[in-house]
């Protein structure tokens, strides 16, 4: 770090030098105002085109800058909402009277995330969704971060009330790490759990400008990991946005299977921002939200043993009953081959009277029945497991949320602008990964350094994540079971208790009848039939036996047992630690000044290092006990030119990223947009790739459906897996086939996309992409067994399970498309509507793994809205959302639902609504609203939490808020 820190930091000094010059000062001010009410406009931004330089228009629409940038230049007045305007400026001018028009056409937003450049959003050159401060303002969901999957092509998984993952184009899960989630240019991924946390660590409601989201392949200029989208956060500039601003929202939220059903909400958030002569500003972001969160209780059992299939059921129905969401009920253990191995045991067992009581009763019926027939005649074959815990005695479900963020801006001049800015949140969450993950006072850290020109950025950051007190929910309901009775004990008892008193029974039936009848035949069908007629009873006094100190929920014992075993880290306990930690510098030019604007070109670079750090718990270790550190560096060059009277724009991009476990990895992308009229034609071809995380490399953990394993040597050769195990599937298809382990590499994808957007008159807009893709070395899970042994239903059972990223063999082809209109209607009144496809092309190849694709094939979003209905500052907006029912693959999933592909989520549909006030005099917008208004429980991944309702209320206040 020291090293990179010597090189970084003159890097900075001679930009910053470079950038200073001294020159004459030009005035420029006046007064801006709304076109059609002549009221003045608070807020509103003036900039000088170019440059960082700019201000905004105080309470009575009046602004005034200097500006060192020779004459002539240009300024630019925009206020989200109005019509920009560009503004030719060639001498001192400080009494300009400036006429806003409210936006009549749609689609006039401008964009930077698709070439990292300023361009309209008409003209992006790649697929490209936008969230506005309106947007944001007027959506009738809870959160600003729940309305993204109102966007098209974008569907969202929600493991928590604050905590969701954003997936697009497929392949979607509950921790993403095919989309990138960036905020203010930093990568919000926590280093240790790798994908992006939601919004637990993000940016307050308050801080948010916009929002602008790329689905698809976004390697070629955002790096590794930005296979199937890019989504960024941009706050907002102190400079621009000043004064005070609060808003307080609360509520409850509602749903029937929670342990209460209806429970309190409240978000609340402050900011406050201040600029002084222009020169230097600050800002501060204070956020928290107190909830009681959604709760998971999928009780179906997904054992298949025993002759069940998934479905509704219990233990009653099932001895080897296995609950989705009940933890602790996972291990099982066939009855009959159990004591089978009692009859060649050692004097010294547990079972061995169990052993001579049936030779007896073998040498009194004269050797008719021998001991093995015996046994098959007083024992089922059937397999047992223990009583597990509901996920609502295990999760912390007090869902606590605090964000914290401070920036300090200082422009050195017209040029060059220095941000330090830092944020920092915690929390309490619930997660679904390999395991149920009660992530309690979790928290993270991202301090960042910034020095940003006209024409460049210098940046550093760091991200510190902290684990807190975060526990695994499904291990904690195994070991509380195993603290109490271990199960090498709780077996040999149950099936002692339950053989006991079934061959008492026999014995008694048989001698009973021998006496009577004197007919041996006889006497072994009646003691045949009575014995196992009464089979319930010997199940429940075993249960009852066998469970004899088994911690009871609610009580001190158990609260005490589950608060020791929480404390202890992974594997003697079911905590996990974290402490890892990203550190990142990148740098970007644009040369297009220097090359008279004839044409666009851009060059950027970066270099990362993880460093790791679970004290054991979730990495595995080096041969010295240290942890691993992973290096990655990158570097890219993008081009571009307008031809044909600039009706055509080709823009070309190459990226090369390397890191250190891997080989290089080329990441090319061409595009093209043509415009004619209002009309835009784009075709792009754009490469992606996946650098595996830093779980997919070094996870060495132990789960309750399988050990999960990093993908790397150094890892997998720890455990002889190669040569040495059996893949799942084959050993399922009676055709076992011996697991050989082979290189490992990043996954690649090639997308080929066109689409159009424009304004088909001025009151429709119109926008649609098709798009294929092809993935090769994809990634995912493979799964393989050591000592496996086959029952007649199939079920692997008292197997070694290892589960770890593997490259498919055949290629993965995807395919889809997206269409949205936007409708204006009288009175501002608007209509929208938009539908997405997504599929993946199974070839037959690729049965051997868990390709995860976990999307529906269609999701539809209808938009109806006004935000100033009639003049009267009332506001109303209401989104309408279903989405296809679709198959679930992930490693919390029961391996033989994976493998069957049984793991379905249900379709269903949404409706969100609100309401709003705008009370100008007091600068405050009052909205009444609710998310999921019609109360449809749903849930959107295995194992997930069911999603209810919230009904809130809340109320904004915002000095800059305009009449």
């Amino acid at each position: 770090m020291k090293r990179l820190s010597t090189k970084f930091l003159p890097a900075i000094l001679v930009l910053f030098l470079m950038s200073f010059s001294v020159l004459a000062q030009t005035k420029v001010g006046g007064q801006v105002s709304d076109a059609a009410s002549k009221e003045a406009l608070i807020g509103v931004s003036i900039a000088v085109k170019g440059k960082v330089i700019g201000t905004i228009t105080d309470a009575k629409g009046s602004f005034s800058l200097s500006t060192s940038t020779p004459v002539p230049f240009t300024i630019v007045v925009s206020m989200v909402g109005y019509e920009r305007q560009e503004i030719a400026i060639s001498g001192n001018k400080t009494d300009l009277k400036i006429n806003l028009k409210e936006q009549s056409v749609l689609g006039q937003d401008v964009v930077v995330s698709a070439s990292r450049v300023e361009e309209s959003v008409m003209k992006s050159p790649v697929s490209v969704e936008k969230m506005d401060i309106r947007s944001i303002r007027e959506t009738p969901s809870a959160s600003f971060y729940d309305a993204l999957r109102n966007l098209k092509g974008v569907e969202m998984v929600t493991q928590s009330v604050s905590f969701s993952s954003i997936n697009m184009r497929g392949f979607g899960s509950n921790g993403n790490v095919r989309v990138v989630q960036m905020i203010d240019g930093m990568d919000n991924q926590a280093p240790g759990l790798n994908f992006s946390v939601g919004n637990i660590v993000g940016i307050s409601e308050l801080d948010l400008e916009n929002v602008e989201v790329l689905p698809g392949a976004s390697s070629a200029l955002y790096g590794p990991n930005a296979m199937n989208g890019i989504v960024l956060m941009n706050s907002k500039s102190p400079f621009l946005y000043q004064g005070l601003s609060a808003q307080i929202k609360g509520g409850f939220m509602d749903a029937p299977n929670r342990t209460v059903q209806n429970t309190p909400y409240s978000d609340i958030s402050i900011r406050y921002a201040k600029a002084f002569n222009n020169k230097v500003a600050f800002k501060l972001n204070f956020n928290t939200l107190s909830a009681e969160d959604w709760q998971a209780s999928d009780y179906r059992d997904q054992s298949l043993l025993n002759g069940r299939t998934l479905g509704l059921g219990g233990r009653s129905t099932n001895l080897a009953y296995n609950g989705v969401n009940i933890y602790g009920d996972e291990t099982n253990v066939n009855m009959y081959s159990s004591l089978l191995s009692t009859l060649t045991a050692n004097p010294t067992d547990a079972l061995y009277p169990l052993r001579r009581g049936i030779e007896q009763i073998s040498t009194a019926t004269g050797g008719l029945l021998s001991p093995t027939a015996i046994l098959g005649y007083i024992v089922p074959n059937v397999n047992i497991s223990r009583e597990g815990y509901a996920e609502r005695d295990l999760a912390s479900y007090a869902n606590r949320n605090m964000k914290f963020n401070a920036a300090l801006h200082y422009r050195f001049n017209d040029k060059v602008e220095l941000i330090l800015q830092g944020s920092y949140g915690q929390g309490t969450t619930v997660y679904t990964g390999a395991d149920r993950y009660s992530i309690k006072n979790f928290s993270m850290g991202q301090y960042k350094a910034e020095l940003k020109g006209s024409n460049f950025f210098l940046r550093a950051y760091t991200t510190q994540e902290n684990s807190g007190d975060a526990y695994a929910t499904g291990t904690l309901g195994q070991i509380v079971n195993e603290a109490a009775k271990p199960s090498t004990s709780w077996y040999p008892q149950y099936f002692g208790a339950f053989a006991t008193q079934a061959l008492t029974n026999f014995g008694t039936v048989l001698g009973t009848t021998l006496a009577q009848t004197g007919n041996p035949t006889l006497a072994v069908g009646n003691a045949i039939a009575t014995t196992q007629a009464a089979f319930n009873t010997y199940h429940n006094n075993a249960r009852a036996a066998a469970d004899a100190g088994r911690l009871i929920p609610g009580t001190a014992a158990f609260t005490t047992a589950v608060e020791a075993i929480k404390g202890k880290p992974l594997p003697q306990g079911a905590r996990f630690l974290d402490k890892s930690a990203l550190y990142h510098y990148e740098g970007m030019y644009n040369f297009s000044e220097m090359l008279n604007d004839k044409f666009e070109m851009l060059v950027g670079a970066n270099y990362r290092v993880y460093a790791l750090n679970s004290e054991g718990t979730l990495f595995a270790r080096q041969d010295n006990g240290q942890e691993f550190s992973i290096n990655e560096y990158g570097g890219y060059l993008q081009l571009a030119k307008k031809m044909f009277q600039d009706k055509f724009k080709l823009t070309g991009s190459m990226r090369y990223d390397k890191n250190e476990n891997f080989e290089g990895q080329y990441s090319p992308r061409l595009s093209g947009v043509y415009t004619v009229g209002q009309s835009n034609f784009r075709a792009s071809y754009q490469t992606g790739f996946r650098i595996p995380t830093t779980q997919d490399q070094y996870i060495d953990l132990n789960t309750p459906s399988a050990r999960l394993l990093g993908g790397l040597p150094v890892v997998q050769d720890r455990y002889k897996l190669s040569g040495n195990s059996l893949t799942l599937q084959s050993v399922l298809a009676g055709k076992p086939e011996v697991y050989t382990a082979k290189a490992w590499k990043p996954e690649q994808v090639r997308t080929f996309e066109v689409g159009y957007k424009g304004n088909l008159g001025n009151n429709l807009l119109a926008d649609f992409y098709y798009y294929q893709s092809t993935f090769t070395n994809f990634s995912a899970g493979q799964v393989v067994v050591q000592t496996p042994q086959q029952h007649n239903d199939k079920t692997v059972v008292g197997n070694k399970v290892f589960s770890f990223p593997s490259n498919v063999d055949n290629l993965v082809k995807t395919s889809g498309w997206g269409l949205s209109l936007d409708y204006r209607l009288p009175s501002n009144w608007t209509l929208g509507g938009n539908v997405s496809y997504n599929a993946v092309n199974d070839n037959g190849g690729l049965s051997n793994y868990q390709l995860a694709f976990n999307t529906p094939a269609y999701r539809t979003n209808i938009t109806l809205g006004n935000r100033n209905i009639g003049g009267s500052g009332w506001g109303f907006s209401t989104v309408w959302r279903y989405q296809d029912e679709y198959v679930w693959q992930s490693s919390f999933v029961n391996q033989i639902l994976n493998q069957t592909q049984q793991s379905v989520i249900p379709s269903f549909s949404t409706l969100d609504a609100q309401i709003s006030k705008k009370l100008s005099s007091i600068k405050s917008i009052v909205k009444l609203g609710a998310s999921n208004l019609l109360g449809t429980a749903y849930t959107t991944g295995w194992g997930n939490p069911t999603v209810g309702s919230i009904y809130y209320v809340s109320i904004t206040f915002d000095e800059l808020l305009n009449k």
